[in-house]
């Protein structure tokens, strides 16, 4: 029986505006997530990652960020046309987000008890007493004992500040939790344990991830299908085990040929040359020819379309051929 889908993204289109030029930070990006589901988002820094998890909770700089065009359907309904209001009662109830900095992410003069009793108690109709007893519960689900509620940040080890940052994002038992690289800023061990937590707390709440990352190593140990973002659009999409087996796109590929490998004999790893495209001027046709290994003239004048190469495997790539195994 096939998972009912929570998350569609359909066509979206994302720019930011400078008083100098427009940003195309999402260009035509079309994702869906199941229930129970966890997909991973790779790319580079700058490839519109961020932006497309912002988008979906609308907290997108309002000033100088707008949604141009497309949908976001979660759990049926458009949120993207949600009043302020409405939104307010989607973010951390039914979607939360576990942020990059937990340093950012905490209020450096608020205990981190308290701030995980203001998330419950701002979506459930409990007494301050009930949200401090289930604040306690989460902290102690983490791995923190519940002794240390009232300690502040500044307190705690990066690892546990992270720890309090998914204690709040889990608080309200969300449906969809976008984690922003959430184990960038920790060292080899601590990242292993968090991400082991992640996965058993995901597993027993039954809750659906999107799981922002550079690390392919991080998305084959916790995801379930992974999109390949570049330049603001998708350039692959597939099943975790079908990307690692047949990656197809050379900036896939790419990305596979800079990991360091235990039994290759190489000194040297082999970086993607050049940079992303400037994404005030984005180029008219296949936005990675100019680092591609494999590109012909065709590339930089004709857009690609996506090419389902497997069932659900989908490639923007013009030498992408349909049917593949």
């Amino acid at each position: 029986m096939a998972k009912e889908i929570l998350l569609a993204i359909r066509n979206l289109v994302v720019k930011y505006h400078t008083d100098d030029a427009v940003i195309h930070a999402v260009n035509n990006v079309n994702l869906a997530v199941k229930k129970g589901e966890t997909i991973g988002l790779v790319g580079e820094t700058g490839a519109g990652k961020t932006t497309i998890a912002r988008s979906i909770l609308r907290i997108l700089p309002p000033h100088t960020a707008k949604i141009v065009s497309g949908e976001i359907l979660f759990s049926g309904r458009d949120i993207t046309k949600l009043s302020e209001k409405e939104m307010c009662k989607i973010r951390g109830n039914k979607i939360a987000m576990i942020f990059q900095d937990p340093m950012t992410a905490l209020n450096p003069i608020e205990t981190v008890g308290f701030q995980i009793a203001e998330a419950i108690q701002l979506h459930n109709r409990i007494s301050r007493s009930e949200a401090e007893r289930r604040a306690c519960n989460m902290l102690e689900m983490v791995g923190i004992p519940m002794e240390r509620y009232s300690e502040y940040p500044h307190q705690f080890s990066g690892g546990m500040k992270q720890r309090v940052v998914i204690a709040m994002a889990l608080s309200c038992n969300p449906e969809l939790i976008l984690a922003d690289e959430p184990t960038t800023a920790l060292d080899v061990t601590i990242q292993a344990q968090v991400l082991a937590m992640m996965q058993s707390l995901k597993k027993r709440l039954g809750t659906s991830v999107v799981l922002i990352t550079h690390d392919l190593g991080v998305v084959a140990n916790t995801c379930n299908s992974v999109a390949v973002v570049y330049a603001g659009e998708i350039v692959e999409y597939g099943t975790v085990e079908h990307i690692f087996d047949f990656a197809s796109h050379p900036y896939t590929l790419g990305l596979f040929g800079s990991l360091p490998k235990l039994d290759s004999r190489e000194r040297r790893l082999k970086p993607i040359k050049g940079l992303m495209p400037d994404p005030t001027a984005l180029p008219q046709g296949c936005r990675f020819y100019d680092r591609c290994p494999e590109a012909v003239r065709k590339c930089s004048q004709t857009a690609p379309g996506e090419v389902e190469i497997a069932p659900g495997h989908l490639v923007k790539c013009i030498k992408a051929k349909g049917g593949a195994a």
